[in-house]
């Protein structure tokens, strides 16, 4: 949406200038005086006054997100073993990849399996899947470069963190003789072929709470993430190992089913507050199983007949939504469009129903690496990812999406990730904002200048970091005939690109703008949290 002339000259004329008209002009910056009748080429222009159209094709705000597994060296590394330079290449490789998809955010697995990606003083070891050898140095540390690496392509880096998992076999003599698992070997179980962490007893809670507060605390991540396994998904035949600490801890409790849910809630609770404890604005999501509850088992589940997370894996999802404990929500909505087991159409409506009334973010979990399985039959279909995106973005609480894997999103079987991406990411998107995050608005850049150069356009401007650290910098760029001033944009219709902020004077260069065209430009900065500028400022010019 656009002031028009009239609009413009009645702000002058009522001498209401900026508060009036929603804008401002001057020539090297915003100015004080009230704006002209009329726009003036290459004069700068500070807007307050904001569209509010919205866009499901161009959505302002979307995360979208790419989930990398280093466990068992399913995304990054490759393989063990590779030198320091090959692992950080491999990691640009699949940032570029995001980049190149417009996606906005990658979740990185740095604790795969009670190990670690990056430098601590704690006891647990540097990670097998780096070097093959468990508590060998990489010679660099990968989860700082990870983060650098990620925010030079304007991209977020969330932390994946498996939370109990200790190692995907069941010998504790496997693991370094430091590690926390053999040094306290009441702490785990094997189970299912596998040990874990015992989340019943509370040092183990303790333990793996501080140890996610330690990453917190020492690194620039953009956020925190845990996936599914919280007790281990069960296994036929066999009952998990826990009834000494059921009988050593369970208080009150009568029901060791409970107990189990209990124990993770706790978790869940105190790893959100301890985290606010340290970085108020760091965000704190789960990606859980994408059924919480059967319509059979509880009149508040899905229409769905399912595994569930609740009685399966101890996970009380919805109940973390309600109470606030997550910041975002990522259910692993892994099933066909019209599957009758688990519907996707189903769950994202009841998720949706769900983060209602709440402050928590909902994005739904892609199931990229299934595309061209057999059954579900839906998965055939190249364009099934492309419906589900159609599908969430029609569904107002559903604010991004997030796909796993990295190797499958690379592969495009069925070129299915293409098919959604010219649908759906044709645009690059803003991070979607927390303002309950401690968060307020960052300082509004200033465009200097827009001038041809070659055969494109410079765009130079400055900011500065007054309220919140502003991180991004938002540029839209659309052809006008310039007889009207905009509005703030709501959609990424006309967003042509995200940097990184990363000096007071920057400037991007524009190569798809066609000489002799008129266009406007318009910029605004976005803070971690998401949270833009309250003004833009905006240019008028000739290519």
């Amino acid at each position: 949406m656009e002031l028009s002339r009239r609009e413009v000259l009645a702000a002058v004329l009522a001498g209401s200038g900026l508060a009036g008209a929603g804008l401002a002009a001057g020539v090297a910056g915003p100015a004080a005086a009230a704006a002209p009748a009329a726009v003036v080429r290459n004069r700068v222009y500070t807007v307050t006054a904001r569209n509010t159209a919205t866009s499901t094709v161009y959505p302002k705000a979307e995360f979208r997100g790419l989930w990398a597994a280093s466990v068992v060296n399913i995304d990054w590394p490759s393989r063990a073993g590779l030198s320091a330079s090959a692992q950080q290449a491999e990691l640009r490789s699949l940032l570029d990849l995001a980049r190149k998809r417009n996606l906005n955010a990658v979740l990185l697995q740095v604790r795969p399996t009670a190990d670690r990606m990056w430098k601590s003083t704690l006891a647990e070891p540097w990670s097998k899947y780096l070097t093959g050898t468990q508590g060998k140095d990489p010679g660099y540390d990968p989860l700082a470069y990870a983060i650098t690496e990620a925010h030079k392509r304007g991209l977020s880096l969330h932390a994946w963190i498996n939370p109990f998992r200790v190692a995907m076999d069941t010998n504790l003599n496997s693991l370094v003789s430091s590690h926390p698992a053999r040094t306290n070997s009441t702490w785990s179980f094997a189970y299912g072929g596998k040990r874990y962490y015992n989340p019943g007893i509370p040092a183990v809670r303790n333990f793996v709470r501080s140890v996610v507060v330690d990453l917190a605390r020492n690194y620039g991540v953009d956020g925190i993430h845990f996936d599914d396994y919280f007790y281990p998904y069960p296994v036929a035949g066999q009952a998990i190992p826990d009834a000494a600490a059921y009988a050593a801890h369970k208080g009150t409790f009568t029901s060791v089913a409970s107990w189990r849910r209990n124990n993770i809630d706790v978790f869940v609770r105190d790893t959100k507050a301890a985290l606010k404890a340290v970085k108020p604005r760091i965000a704190f999501g789960i990606s859980p199983f994408g059924i919480w509850r059967n319509s059979s088992s509880s009149s508040l589940g899905s229409a769905t007949s399912g595994l569930e997370s609740y009685s399966a894996l101890y996970a009380d999802s919805r109940k973390w939504v309600k109470e606030g404990w997550v910041d975002y929500i990522t259910p692993q909505l892994y099933w066909p469009q019209g599957y009758a087991v688990a519907n996707y159409n189903v769950l994202v409506d009841w998720w949706a129903k769900q983060v209602a009334g709440t402050s928590v973010k909902l994005y739904t979990g892609e199931a990229a690496y299934k595309v061209g399985d057999a059954s579900p039959a839906g998965w055939l279909d190249p364009n099934e990812l492309r419906d589900h995106l159609t599908k969430a973005r029609g569904v107002a609480a559903v604010r991004g999406h997030c796909f796993y894997n990295t190797t499958a999103f690379r592969t495009n079987k069925l070129n299915a990730i293409g098919i959604l991406a010219a649908k759906h990411y044709a645009r690059p998107a803003l991070p979607v904002p927390f303002p309950q995050l401690n968060a307020g608005r960052p300082a509004t850049p200033v465009i200097k200048s827009a001038v041809r150069e070659g055969t494109g356009v410079r765009l130079t401007w400055t900011s500065g970091t007054t309220g919140e650290d502003p991180t991004l910098i938002a540029i839209w760029r659309w052809e006008s005939t310039g007889s009207v001033v905009p509005y703030i944009q709501s959609t990424a219709t006309y967003l042509r690109a995200v940097p990184r902020r990363t000096a007071g004077t920057q400037s991007w260069l524009d190569t798809g703008a066609v000489l002799g065209r008129t266009y406007w430009y318009m910029i605004q900065s976005v803070s971690q949290t998401g949270m833009d500028s309250a003004n833009a400022t905006c240019i008028f010019i000739r290519a």
